[in-house]
């Protein structure tokens, strides 16, 4: 004989959206189906306070009690799962075959939200990128940019640039991943290999400061070209510069107000 009252629970719980334990999935903060949810896994580099982390009173958001975890996905261990092996061990190969040790070269592998990503030793990236494009069974042809973050906290790698790697050969996309210190913020460039970052890396040098070496013409794209600082690094004043309107002068948006 079935029990009413198990049946009718989980009649109501499927009714009401809510599991077993009668607890929503998609409201439980540690539930494995929500994206983006690492819960204790990965690398903590610090706290960040209020919506954008401004920390002297120019948080105009009035978000200000705000609190988030800053932290960055950890290595992932084999299995990856689906194509992520074959492309991991085709990489690794290539890099043997050439006298690299992959282990030198690769400083870690993530898969994180579904997606592939390789840090590389900023020293080797020219040789990774290129044998990713030609190797037969990686072919990824196309760059289709750099992204850049600036993470004072990740201390002796607070400046990241990001490559998205796309193979239209095999339809697969993945990333590399670079680091540099504030106090060295050099990373080779790869515009020998894909043409299309030219721009790209100028537009990261112009706003974070990473400066690609080798780069036909590493100048600003957007800033000035006596522009002092790089606006979107951490560090930057919040607010920008103060404006003239009409006779006025009009402060920057740190200085008119703030919610504490």
């Amino acid at each position: 004989m079935s029990n009413p009252g198990k049946g009718t629970h989980g009649a109501d719980g499927a009714k009401n959206g809510t599991g077993a334990n009668g607890v929503n999935p998609d409201k439980d903060l540690n539930a494995q189906n929500l994206p983006g949810q690492r819960g204790d896994h990965g690398e903590v580099i610090g706290v960040r306070r209020g919506m954008f982390g401004a920390n002297n009173g120019g948080d105009t958001s009035g978000y200000g009690g705000l609190v988030r975890t800053v932290r960055l996905p950890g290595a992932a261990s084999r299995p990856y799962g689906g194509w992520f092996d074959e492309v991991a061990d085709e990489l690794e190969g290539a890099l043997d075959e050439q006298g690299l040790v992959p282990e030198n070269v690769i400083e870690k592998t993530v898969v994180d939200r579904d997606e592939l990503t390789f840090h590389i030793a900023r020293e080797f990236l020219p040789t990774v990128a290129k044998t990713l494009r030609d190797d037969p069974a990686l072919r990824f042809e196309l760059c289709t940019g750099v992204s850049a973050v600036h993470f004072p906290g990740d201390k002796g790698r607070e400046l990241h640039a990001v490559y998205h790697l796309r193979s239209i050969t095999h339809t697969r996309l993945i990333r590399l991943e670079v680091s540099a210190p504030d106090a060295d913020p050099h990373i080779p460039s790869v515009v020998s290999v894909y043409p299309t970052n030219d721009w790209h890396e100028r537009e990261a040098y112009d706003f974070f400061g990473l400066i690609f070496d080798g780069h036909p013409a590493l100048t600003r794209i957007m800033m000035p070209d006596d522009w002092q600082g790089f606006p979107q690094r951490k560090d930057y004043p919040l607010g920008g510069i103060p404006v003239e309107y009409k006779g006025a002068q009009i402060p920057a948006p740190d200085q008119r107000r703030s919610y504490t």
